[in-house]
């Protein structure tokens, strides 16, 4: 609720047992519940089973899927949802993101983050950040992001969007109200500077 009325466009709800912010589905539809209108919902998954992606697609009604692991683009399209695909940064360099990125022709966009191929996203790994080749998705940015340098990672990069998810938190899973705000205040800022 607090990033929702701060401003943000998204929330992510995250369905890995292997993440220390993995929930349930009831936790999920407690928060979507309460959740303000014209805020996207998020389920983020990282090599799950198809069937517990439909079993969380039935008791949670999400907008939209983020897969953030060796998911191919059948799989991905596959549930009558619209999806995002995480790339690692860790693992890919600039030069094999189109390729990549094309690849889910059914995709609304791509997440670099900073993970090696395989890894949880979340871990707040940086990867480096340069200007963005022309790709055939939106990209969003995630991977070591803080109030302190979004503004810097959309100058130079000049994403779609920001993903934040540990560089808000107090320790892992625990979004500190503070940094959430300020996250979402520079990210506003460098929205107005760029006259976006």
């Amino acid at each position: 609720m607090a990033a929702a009325t701060w401003g943000a466009d998204a929330i992510g709800l995250v369905f890995d047992p292997a993440s220390p912010r993995c929930l349930t589905t009831a936790q999920a539809a407690a928060i979507l519940a309460v959740i303000q209108p014209l805020v996207t919902t998020v389920a983020l998954f990282r090599d799950a089973p198809g069937a517990l992606v439909a079993d969380v697609l039935q008791k949670v009604p999400v907008d939209l899927l983020q897969f953030h692991g060796q998911e191919d683009p059948a799989f991905c399209g596959c549930f009558a949802r619209p999806y995002i695909k995480a790339l690692p940064m860790g693992s890919l360099s600039l030069a094999e993101l189109p390729a990549m990125a094309a690849s889910h022709v059914a995709a609304r966009g791509v997440l670099l983050d900073g993970n090696l191929a395989g890894e949880s996203g979340g871990q707040g790994r940086r990867f480096a950040w340069t200007p963005l080749p022309p790709l055939p998705r939106p990209a969003m940015v995630a991977g070591g992001l803080t109030p302190h340098n979004v503004m810097d990672a959309i100058a130079v990069m000049a994403p779609w969007g920001v993903d934040v998810s540990s560089g808000v938190e107090s320790s892992p899973g625990v979004k500190d109200h503070h940094l959430l705000h300020a996250f979402i205040d520079q990210v506003r800022r460098a929205d107005a500077a760029s006259g976006g």
